[in-house]
């Protein structure tokens, strides 16, 4: 007589016991906020840090869009341009807001697509560039809503004190110190 037969496992018993490291399976329920990915919460935080801009100005900005794309991409004529440039954020066109050499949102104007169909204006904010800038997890919050600040400040064509006046701007009006 020869060896018994072997017992096959069903393959998701295998999968489940993977390396005999137990059964897997999500650690927390999806009823906790800690269930949420990192994009889900940055897409949260831009909804919030969007809402006081939007609120003021609803009707100017109907027709624009908000997207949120991990990385910018990079092209060889934005690598050139950079490069002569020598790392400076101005070397980039008024609808990138840049620190240096990399974008952190981009302003899309409406127009025409490739196929011929009309696109709509938007915004464009790159997650990974922003979320590596803010030195603290509150801090990117403040760090949206500037980023937001002066995107739609151009969208629109004014200063960006003129979107958010009770913010602090770099090109805006010093206010003076309070006792």
């Amino acid at each position: 007589m020869g060896p018994a037969p072997r017992r096959r496992r069903s393959r998701s018993a295998r999968r489940v016991e993977l390396r005999g490291r137990g059964p897997r399976g999500p650690v927390l329920p999806s009823t906790v906020p800690a269930w949420r990915t990192r994009a889900e919460r940055f897409d949260g935080l831009v909804l919030e840090a969007l809402s006081p801009i939007n609120q003021r100005w609803h009707e100017e900005l109907r027709a624009l869009d908000i997207a949120v794309d991990e990385v910018p991409p990079v092209r060889a004529s934005d690598v050139a341009r950079i490069r002569d440039a020598d790392l400076d954020a101005s070397a980039w066109p008024p609808e990138v807001l840049a620190d240096a050499a990399v974008p952190l949102a981009r302003l899309i104007r409406a127009g025409v697509d490739r196929n011929g169909g009309v696109t709509r204006a938007r915004i464009v904010l790159f997650r990974r560039p922003l979320e590596l800038r803010a030195k603290q997890p509150e801090d990117l919050a403040e760090l949206l809503h500037e980023v937001l600040v002066e995107q739609v400040a151009t969208y629109l064509g004014v200063d960006a004190a003129t979107v958010d006046p009770d913010g602090e701007h770099e090109d805006g009006p010093d206010e003076p110190p309070q006792d």
